[in-house]
């Protein structure tokens, strides 16, 4: 099949606070001219207006018409689909959250083998050394250092108040000033500059959360830890030591946990968990120590309050943290995605992998039922 014959839908995004896109209106322009033919559902929430991508060729259509679409159509988004019920017969290209065995992730893969539909998981497109051809995991580590930080600032400047909603910067810079605007003035305020460790340091998202503490100035003073520092196994009591913890680890099977709840009652300096990694549900999460997602809306909540034994503890953990900086992030994942949007349908070995692993997926699903 041949770019001729490729029909891209790509959908409007329903999840709350999510201005981002896999596909910018100018790369839409090199997919028209390669010959695919490109619906673009019209959103009053994504970064890009509808306008852009008219200017560009694309054709227009109303939010959420994808389940109407015609049956050959790639449906191409971001975040999770709709929670009902019915059969999904199309090919999805997004992050679905079901490949490691996440909540609801049997009934999800359900309604794609009902419908004889499929999903191309963007989180396991990968070429052929095993790395992932687009990540968002740069800006998901940036985003997390940033929260994590300011969470921290707010602890010191506004003690008995929980952290407020977050909305999304216009800028990498300007994200950058607020955050360090915000740390100086509580490093000020109680003489102390925040103990910082990253874990996952060498990996894309902990590259990001890395760059966020030099810009702010927390880098040279940070803690990395990668492999080497977490391969004896955890729980890890060094942890506590530090205030801020950024967990930006590339979960791919069991390991033993980071930290547990018991630890948490222990003495410690710990103060801020930014979860990066954020995947409560699955049976690999390193940080059994919280149950569900925080939002933009509530970013964080209190794990404990001040006592004893150490200070009050908030975590945050958000499952699309490169919204923060959703024009930046897009135009990222945009342009890595694009030359394999090229080569739909699944001929090429990136799209055929990923093919054979949702059908390997979807046939787990009867294991041990």
């Amino acid at each position: 099949m041949t770019g001729s014959h490729i029909h891209l839908w790509l959908r409007d995004e329903t999840k709350p606070n999510e201005r981002r896109t896999p596909l910018t209106p100018s790369h839409t322009r090199t997919l028209l001219d390669a010959g695919m033919r490109i619906t673009v559902e019209s959103s009053e929430t994504r970064v890009f207006a509808d306008q852009d991508y008219l200017n560009a060729g694309c054709a227009l259509a109303p939010s959420g018409s994808w389940k109407h679409a015609p049956l050959d159509a790639f449906i191409l988004g971001l975040k999770e689909l709709p929670a009902e019920s019915a059969p999904l017969p199309h090919r999805h290209i997004y992050f679905a959250h079901a490949f490691k065995k996440q909540a609801g992730w049997k009934e999800l893969i359900g309604r794609f083998t009902e419908g004889k539909g499929s999903v191309y998981d963007l989180e396991f497109l990968t070429d052929d050394a095993g790395r992932r051809v687009a990540a968002f995991g740069r800006w998901a580590g940036f985003a997390g250092a940033a929260v994590g930080v300011d969470l921290w600032s707010h602890q010191v400047l506004s003690p008995r108040t929980e952290y407020p909603a977050l909305s999304a910067f216009l800028s990498q810079g300007e994200l950058v000033a607020f955050v360090r605007g915000r740390l100086s003035q509580a490093m000020q305020q109680s003489g102390r500059t925040p103990q910082t460790l990253v874990i996952g340091a060498k990996g894309r998202c902990g590259s990001g959360a890395h760059d966020l503490l030099v810009q702010v100035g927390l880098g040279e003073a940070a803690t990395l830890w990668d492999k080497d520092e977490t391969a004896s196994g955890g729980p890890f009591d060094a942890i506590l030591e530090h205030e801020i913890l950024v967990n930006s680890v590339l979960v791919q099977g069991a390991m033993p946990p980071f930290l547990t709840e018991p630890m948490l009652d222990r003495s410690r300096r710990l103060s801020v968990v930014s979860d990066v990694s954020c995947d409560p549900s699955s049976p690999f999460n390193p940080l059994p120590i919280y149950q569900e997602t925080t939002t933009f809306t509530k970013p964080a909540i209190i794990l404990r309050q001040p006592s004893a034994t150490g200070p009050r503890l908030d975590l945050t953990a958000i499952d699309h943290l490169p919204s923060l900086l959703p024009r930046e992030s897009s135009e990222d994942f945009s342009s890595q995605l694009l030359e394999h949007l090229l080569d739909l349908p699944a001929g090429s070995p990136v799209w055929s992998r990923a093919e054979s692993l949702f059908h390997r997926v979807a046939e787990s699903r009867y294991e041990n039922a």
